[in-house]
This record gives structure tokens, sequence and C-alpha cells, in this order.
């Protein structure tokens, strides 16, 4: 599959009660630089149908991440859940704040986010442009590609703009019930991070994140809607 060349799924997606609840395996691996430059298999959650892959980009200390996660609801649902940008806040973990800034037309709108830092760090801010390609006859997905932004607007003290929160999600549908995406990027979260706390949030997160669909897929409001989708996600 060819997709996707960068996908961050928000930095902080981490709390500090997460951090230190960590086993001590994960943190020898992220410290370690023997991940392959070749995806590996971080967490495969067979429950909820949930995996997460890391591997080492050459000249970059923080690794990219990749994820796959089945739902169980058509795709029209999943998307609808994804164009849903103000309600962000309700399943991206540790996002303290979204705002739709400008729906530029129906394949695009650039929206702001402030990030949740773990404590002893600055929140981080960020601005994200979403560019849509819709699902053809010819083309059986949907593609959302997200690049950020950092001087679309000027930075607000005291955060710590972010700039790049990069990524590219591909949702197929798997049967008319049920759905597949796949995401991945890479982020820079600007300022001072050390990247293997950095590492650790792009394989905590993405999975978080997956977590979060799967139950806002679920809600009526999604499920059930009757309204045109917000964005021309099929064609």
């Amino acid at each position: 599959m060819k997709i996707i060349k960068q996908l961050c799924i928000p930095f902080f997606i981490l709390s500090v009660a997460t951090t230190v609840s960590a086993a001590d395996k994960d943190f020898e691996d992220l410290r370690s630089d023997n991940v392959s430059s070749d995806w590996r298999l971080s967490k495969n959650d067979k429950r909820h149908d949930i995996k997460v892959f890391i591997k080492n980009e050459e000249g970059k200390s923080i690794r990219s991440f990749r994820v796959e996660a089945a739902f169980d609801a058509p795709i029209e649902t999943v998307a609808r859940v994804q164009g849903d940008v103000e309600n962000y806040i309700k399943w991206y973990f540790e996002v303290l704040e979204v705002k739709l800034l400008r729906k530029v037309s129906d394949r695009e709108y650039i929206f702001y986010m402030v990030h949740d830092a773990p404590v002893g760090m600055p929140d981080r801010d960020v601005v994200l442009k979403a560019t849509i390609e819709p699902m053809t006859s010819h083309k059986p997905f949907i593609v959302v590609k997200m690049n950020a932004l950092p001087d679309f607007i000027p930075a607000k003290a005291p955060y710590v703009r972010m700039q790049a929160e990069n990524y590219v999600i591909k949702i197929s549908p798997i049967s008319k019930e049920r759905t597949l995406l796949e995401a991945e990027g890479y982020i820079d979260p600007g300022g001072v991070a050390p990247s293997w706390a950095v590492n650790f949030v792009q394989g905590k997160g993405p999975y978080t994140n997956m977590m979060g669909m799967r139950r806002m897929v679920e809600l009526p409001q999604y499920r059930n809607a009757k309204t045109p989708l917000p964005y021309a996600f099929f064609e």
C-alpha cells in the first residue's frame, strides 16, 4: 500500500501518569538506536483490531509511525467523524482546544489545535491544513493529507508552535459495515523536547486515537446521521 508519507497524531497524546507507568522495556527501546529502518510492529491489539508500527528515518532522531485499525462501521461514518473538526477534542488524547479557522473548499480546511504537554514542558499549538482526495469509482478509498502551517497565524505565548504534524490517512471499506483506517507520519514538536519522550508518544498516541475513533463511530450522531457530510469525501 502506498499512501501516506507522514502522519502525526498529536504529539501530546501523553500524560505524566502514562509516562510514569510505562514499562522499563518501553524506555529501553525508546532510547535505543536498534530500531530498524524498516517498519517494526510496536503494538498489536487483536481484540480491537489495532496495530502500531515504528521505524527510524535516516537523518532524524524522532521516529515515524504507522497505525492500522479496523472499525465495525460504514466508511461514511468514519469519514463523518474525521470531518467533524471541532469534536476532535472528544477523542484526540490530550487536546485542550480545537478551532476550525477556515473552510477553504469542500476538499480543504485549516484548523488550530492546542496539545497538553507533560508537566514541566510548555503546551504546544499547531495549525494544520487538511486536503481531501475523495473516494471515486476508480479509487476505492479516501485519502486525507494533513500538513502543518506554522506561520499561518502568529504564535501565542505560552504555547510552543509545532513545526510539523504532517500525516496522511487512508480510509478504505472492508465491507458495507466495516472500515479500515491506515495512517502514517511524523512530527516536529518545536522547542525543546527529548527525542526519546517524543518517540514514546509516537508509539502510544496513534493507538489511543484509534481507540477514540472506535468510540466515536458508535455514537448515533455519526452512525445515524442524515445530514450531508461536511466535506467531499466521496465523488
